[in-house]
This record gives structure tokens, C-alpha cells and sequence, in this order.
């Protein structure tokens, strides 16, 4: 009997991996984790939250025991000029309802790590998987540095850049244009002062979305999220437009953390962590084949990323726990055949990811097309509307209204926005 054989082998201790394995654990089959990193969540970074629905699928009233830092409870979208900001904020009127929560990976992936362990599961951490072992041309392990481990089934989990998928044809080559390169800073603020600039109570939290300024003109976008004492503050932005741009992402966001309307929130904060992390551009035209012969692949190794609206975490948890479920099937079954496994992608079908990614598969393409109106043009149009609405001087209403408005015409912008905004609608009627 082979003492390293198990019923499956997920590769990577990330949300995906984890609730893969979770669910195959509660099922009472044997799995293992096998993770890279010293510690789960070391190596990872990501903007900042987690969401509720999909979390609490997994892990059932996570928010009593989970290392949460604050509920998000209000979501802001800056749009800048290079000097002038307009602020759109909206605020969730019901307490206890909350639809995400702002969390460190590093604490959060821990504990998610002894959830599963306490479910069952083993994990093996500082196992860096070298290959996949191969059978008949069918995936029957992995080989460590140290031994190699058997399985009926392996869920791979290991990442935007997974080798493992692309090395048994299931990942193609990822283009420049295929993902976004992240950039964050933790920075230390005391909690008082920190709740008094955003505005919120104890438990409350702020997410925001930065937009032009500093990002003009490319497919970048900034984020923040508010934490118990910290700020998480960074920028994304696609690989092919900092190799055009010949700019470095830090830079992209010193520059935006300098914008008059951003400086002040981050004022006297100490930077305490660094980090940064490739993330798949998310459609589903680039997402990997998910499935084959014993084998399954989850998360951001499979292409499941929704940036439209930063969604990637609840994604990465729901293809986990839905991988795990087939094989809990495949396992009962006796069957790990790709004709069963393909279960995996109908249940993924059934479920946002597939329908969500289907509806956004030409929307990147289409923003980047229209990218300098709606960096740069907007957030223009949007400031110089509100210092027209606001501003009390010597010159008439009416003169600032036509000269606002014929300034919207020969722009285009109303002719660019309505076909756009009709596109977006039809896919996603159709869809």
C-alpha cells in the first residue's frame, strides 16, 4: 500500500485551494494541501476584501470567529483630474447585512488553513511541487523536492502563472495583454484618526475605486480599502500598458497617492508592507481548459476574475468548493474520468462565474478602445460639471449651462457613451 497516496491532492493553499479542500474534508475523504509558502498567506496579496455570501458557503458565520478587519459599509469611486477630484459614495443603509469585509490574506488565510485542518484535511506547507506525475499520460501525483505524493484527483490551485496546468496542455501561454499587475501598500494609521477621515464608526469600513489623475489615458485603476488600523492603498494595471508606457506600477502609484484629493487621507501614515501580484485579466475567452482526466483546475489558475468589479476571492471560493464537490462525486463513484470530472465545468456554468465572465468577455476590449473617455474625458466632464453647478460669480447660469453643454457635444462624449452603454446591455441580454 502506498503510505503517500490520498483520494486528492489540491496544489496551493489559497481561497480556492482551501475551500476545495474544506469541502472534500467534510465528505470525510482523504485530502491534502500542498502549499509553497512558509505559512498560508505569506506570498499573497489582493486589494482587500472578501465576500460575504460566498465565504459563508464555505465557512458558515465566519464574521463570529474569522480575522476580519472591518465590514464594508460604504463604497466610493474617485474620479481625478490632475488637480480637482469628483467623489461618488455609496453608503448601505442596513447594519448586520454586510455584503464583504476587509481582511489581511495573511491572517486570513491561516485561519482558513485550521478550518480545514480541524475538518480534516492535512496540509503540508513549503512543498514546492516540481512536477506532475504522469501515468499513461494520465496526472496520478506530484513530485516534491522531498517525495512524491499519489492521487485519485488533483485540484490545481496554484496561481495566475500555474506551470503545472500550462505543462499538461490545459493553460495556454498568458500574452501581456492577458493580465494586470497589482501593487499595494499597507500603511499604519491610529484607528481614532483613521475613522475620523473616512468618516465611519468601530466596525465600519470604506472601499473605493480610483480613477484617472496619475492613471489617464491607461487601463489602470486604484483601489483602498480600509482596515482596523491600517489603509490598503494600491493600483492595477494591465502588463501591456506599462510595457508601452515605459513606467514602473510604484511609480503609477506614488503619483497617485500625491493627488490632492488622495494625500490628505494618507497623511502621516507609515508604509508597513510592500507587495505585489499578477492577476488574469478575467474573460471568458482566455479562462483554461478546467478539467481532464483526474484532474481539475481552480481560482486564478483557471482565469477566474471578474475586474470589471474587482470580484476574485468570492470566484476563487466558489470554483473551490464546486471542484470539490465533483470530486467528492468522481471519489463515490470510482469514476475520475474526464467524461465525469466535466461535471466541474456544468455545476461552473450554473454558477455566476461562467455567466458573469460570458457577459463581461468584451468589455475589457471595449474600454481599453474607449479608454482615454473614460480616464481622462469623465472624470474632466464630471468635475467641471459640479464647479458649473456650485461655483457663484459674476458670469450668468445660463451662459455656463450652454457653454458646459456644447463642451459635452464636441467631445463626443454622449455619442461615444449611449452605443457603449447599449453594447453592454445586449451582451448581457443575451448572455
Amino acid at each position: 500500500m502506498n503510505t503517500n497516496k490520498v483520494d486528492v491532492i489540491v496544489v496551493g493553499a489559497g481561497p480556492s485551494g482551501v475551500s476545495a479542500a474544506i469541502t472534500i474534508a467534510k465528505s470525510g475523504k482523504k485530502v491534502l494541501i500542498v502549499d509553497r509558502s512558509d505559512a498560508a498567506g505569506e506570498k499573497n496579496m489582493f486589494g482587500g476584501a472578501i465576500y460575504a455570501k460566498q465565504t459563508a458557503e464555505i465557512f458558515p458565520e465566519f464574521w463570529n470567529s474569522a480575522p476580519i478587519e472591518r465590514a464594508i459599509t460604504e463604497q466610493r469611486i474617485y474620479m481625478l483630474t490632475d488637480a480637482d477630484s469628483t467623489l461618488l459614495s455609496y453608503r448601505y443603509a442596513s447594519k448586520g447585512s454586510y455584503k464583504a469585509f476587509s481582511v489581511f490574506r495573511s491572517k486570513w488565510d491561516k485561519w482558513c488553513i485550521e478550518q480545514a485542518v480541524k475538518a480534516g484535511a492535512y496540509y503540508a506547507p513549503k512543498t514546492i511541487v516540481r512536477e506532475l506525475i504522469l501515468e499513461n499520460g494520465h496526472v496520478t501525483g506530484i513530485k516534491t523536492d522531498l517525495e512524491d505524493f499519489h492521487a485519485d484527483i488533483i485540484i490545481l490551485a496554484d496561481g495566475v502563472n500555474s506551470l503545472l496546468a500550462s505543462s499538461i496542455g490545459l493553460k495556454k501561454e498568458l500574452k501581456d495583454s492577458d493580465v494586470t499587475v497589482n501593487v499595494k501598500e499597507v500603511l499604519q494609521l491610529p484607528k481614532e484618526r483613521l475613522q475620523d477621515r473616512f468618516n465611519i464608526d468601530d466596525e465600519d469600513g470604506v472601499a473605493a475605486k480610483i480613477m484617472g489623475g496619475p492613471l489617464k489615458n491607461m487601463f489602470a485603476m486604484g483601489f483602498l480599502y480600509t482596515n482596523k488600523d491600517t489603509i490598503s492603498i494600491g493600483v492595477g494595471v494591465s502588463l501591456d500598458e506599462l510595457k508601452k508606457n515605459c513606467i514602473k506600477p510604484y511609480e503609477l502609484l506614488e503619483e497617485m497617492k500625491e493627488h490632492p484629493s488622495i494625500a490628505p487621507l494618507i497623511k502621516d501614515a507609515k508604509i508597513i508592507e510592500y507587495s505585489s501580484h499578477m492577476l488574469p485579466e478575467g474573460s471568458f475567452d482566455n479562462i483554461a481548459k478546467v478539467y481532464d482526466n483526474r484532474v481539475m483546475v481552480a481560482g486564478d489558475a483557471a482565469g477566474f476574475v471578474d475586474n470589471m468589479h474587482f470580484e476574485g476571492t468570492n470566484l476563487a471560493m466558489l470554483s473551490g468548493k464546486l471542484a470539490g464537490e465533483t470530486a467528492v462525486f468522481a471519489i463515490d463513484r470510482g469514476d475520475f474520468s474526464a467524461s465525469t470530472l466535466s461535471m466541474y465545468y456544468k455545476k461552473l456554468e450554473k454558477s455566476i462565474i461562467i455567466k458573469d465572465l460570458k457577459t463581461h468577455n468584451n468589455t475589457i476590449a471595449t474600454l481599453k478602445n474607449n479608454i482615454e473617455t473614460i480616464t481622462s474625458l469623465y472624470p474632466e466632464l464630471a468635475c467641471e460639471f459640479f464647479e458649473t453647478l456650485t461655483a457663484a460669480d459674476e458670469i450668468p447660469k445660463k451662459d455656463k449651462y450652454k457653454k458646459f453643454l456644447l463642451k459635452v457635444i464636441k467631445s463626443g462624449c454622449i455619442r461615444k457613451t449611449i452605443p457603449l452603454g447599449v453594447f453592454a446591455m445586449e451582451k448581457c441580454l443575451k448572455r
